[in-house]
């Protein structure tokens, strides 16, 4: 991990910690990544309540509640799938903020429609749920795929935390 992550998942953790608020993780795309951010932190042992890798529809709908329709009209790769994704790990774990990641890493497995490096990343909260996408970026290999969108989980989570705080 860098510099660029250490950092922002280090504000993260700080942030959530003197608010006495707690974060859970459901990941596809980057299968841990944002866990393993937050985890390298000393002190997240207070702030993050659970971590979950549901690469699979499985997982998805199973577990966190991903519901089947939402996957076979929209896909994994949506904002519906990862909202629905946020909130069934917040619910799972009673965080106050669950944040989510699915996406197109590649090499394969992008269309016209979806190109590899497409990126979804969801965040609920209890003011709500809402996503974002992160569109490929140039000459992106897989890793770099998968680094950009546990980043911008990192900085959608740290947008709605701040989001709550204001909020009271």
């Amino acid at each position: 991990m860098g510099a660029q992550s250490s950092e922002k998942a280090f504000r993260l953790v700080e942030m959530l910690r003197e608010n006495r608020l707690t974060i859970a993780a459901a990941e596809s795309l980057t299968g841990g990544m944002i866990s393993g951010m937050i985890t390298s932190v000393p002190g997240a042992s207070e702030i993050i309540e659970l971590g979950i890798c549901s690469y699979s529809n499985r997982i998805k709908h199973e577990i966190l509640g991903v519901r089947q329709e939402t996957l076979d009209e929209f896909t994994e790769y949506s904002h519906d799938t990862v909202r629905e994704m946020a909130q069934g790990v917040r619910r799972l774990s009673g965080a106050d903020i669950g944040i989510s990641t699915s996406g197109i890493a590649g090499p394969s497995g992008g269309t016209p429609d979806k190109p590899v490096g497409t990126v979804y990343i969801g965040v609920s909260s209890r003011l709500g749920t809402r996503s974002i996408i992160s569109p490929p970026v140039g000459n992106e290999d897989r890793e770099g795929v998968r680094l950009r969108a546990a980043l911008a989980a990192i900085d959608l989570a740290s947008e709605e935390l701040v989001r709550l705080i204001n909020k009271g």
